[in-house]
C-alpha cells in the first residue's frame, strides 16, 4: 500500500514540474474570443438588382372568347345569332410551356429580422396558345322564326401570344441567418398579340331534308391586335441566400393572372436568379 501512495506522489510532483515549464497561453487572443468561426448574419436593407431565368406554363381557357366576333359577323337581329354562339362555346382549354428570362430591381427595409420591400420584376418569353373549333354543320329539326329549316356551320379560331410580363410587387420576408424566405403580391402587366377569325355558313330551306344541301350564306369576321397591353395580378413566394460579399441567389414561384388577354390566362413559373445588394 505504501508503495502505491509513494508512486502516486512521485507522479504528481513530476506532472507539476512539467506544467511549470510550459508557457502561459491564457493571454493569447484565440483564447480570449479574438477569433470566432461564426459569420455575422446578412443585412438585407438597401437597393438591389439582378437577373433571372424561368420555366413555366400558361393555362388558357378560350371558352366563349369569340362570341363578340360571331355577333359582329352576323350583324344585329340575325335569327341564327344565338345558335352560332352556342356552337362557338365549344372552345376549350389548353396548356403551353415556355422558358423565359429577365431581371429585377427593388428596395428592402429591415427591422430586426423582418424585411419589407417593393420590387419591379420583368420576364420575356412567348407563352402562346391557339384554339380552333370546326364542328360538323348542325341541322336544326324545328323551323326558325322565318319558317325555314337551317343547317349552321362555324369555323372559329383564336390565338394569344404573350411575350412580355412585368410585375410590381410588395414583399414581406423574415431573415434567418443568411437566408430570406419571403412572400409577395401585386399588379401584373403584359404585352400580347391576339388574333381571331370566324366563318359562319347558313343553309336554309322550306323542308328539313333540303336544308343541308341548300345554297349557303357565308358570314366572316376577323380581328387582330398587336402589342395589346394586358393587366392583372400576381402572387408567389421564394427565398434568397446571401452567398458572399453582397451577391445573393434567389429561387421562387410566381403566379400571374391576366383578365383581358382574349382568354382566361393563368401563368405559373419557377425561376432562379442572381442579384447584387448595394
Amino acid at each position: 500500500m505504501r508503495r502505491i501512495v509513494l508512486a502516486i506522489g512521485l507522479a504528481a510532483v513530476a506532472q507539476g514540474a512539467q506544467a511549470a515549464d510550459l508557457p502561459d497561453l491564457s493571454d493569447l487572443p484565440i483564447l480570449r474570443g479574438g477569433f470566432s468561426g461564426e459569420t455575422p448574419p446578412a443585412r438585407w436593407e438597401g437597393y438591389y438588382v439582378g437577373g433571372q431565368a424561368a420555366y413555366g406554363s400558361a393555362d388558357m381557357n378560350f371558352s366563349g372568347s369569340n362570341d363578340a366576333l360571331i355577333a359582329r359577323a352576323l350583324g344585329p337581329n340575325n335569327i341564327i345569332t344565338g345558335t352560332a354562339q352556342s356552337v362557338g362555346g365549344a372552345f376549350g382549354k389548353l396548356t403551353t410551356h415556355q422558358a423565359a428570362f429577365g431581371g429585377f430591381a427593388g428596395y428592402n427595409g429591415q427591422w430586426d429580422d423582418v424585411v419589407l420591400g417593393v420590387e419591379a420584376n420583368y420576364m420575356h418569353g412567348n407563352f402562346k396558345g391557339s384554339s380552333t373549333v370546326a364542328p360538323v354543320p348542325l341541322t336544326y329539326v324545328t323551323p326558325f322564326s322565318d319558317g325555314n329549316y337551317h343547317t349552321i356551320g362555324l369555323n372559329s379560331s383564336r390565338t394569344v401570344s404573350i411575350t412580355d410580363v412585368g410585375t410590381i410587387r410588395a414583399r414581406a420576408g423574415y431573415a434567418v441567418g443568411n437566408f430570406l424566405p419571403y412572400v409577395f403580391g401585386g399588379f401584373a402587366l403584359g404585352r400580347a398579340d391576339i388574333s381571331s377569325n370566324v366563318t359562319i355558313t347558313d343553309r336554309s330551306a322550306a323542308t328539313l331534308a333540303d336544308s343541308p344541301s341548300a345554297p349557303a350564306t357565308v358570314y366572316t369576321a376577323t380581328d387582330g391586335i398587336s402589342g395589346k397591353m394586358l393587366y392583372g395580378y400576381t402572387a408567389g413566394l421564394g427565398t434568397e441566400a446571401m452567398l458572399f460579399g453582397n451577391i445573393f441567389a434567389r429561387a421562387e414561384w410566381e403566379y400571374v393572372r391576366f383578365v383581358n388577354a382574349g382568354a382566361d390566362v393563368n401563368i405559373n413559373t419557377v425561376r432562379g436568379g442572381l442579384g447584387y445588394k448595394f
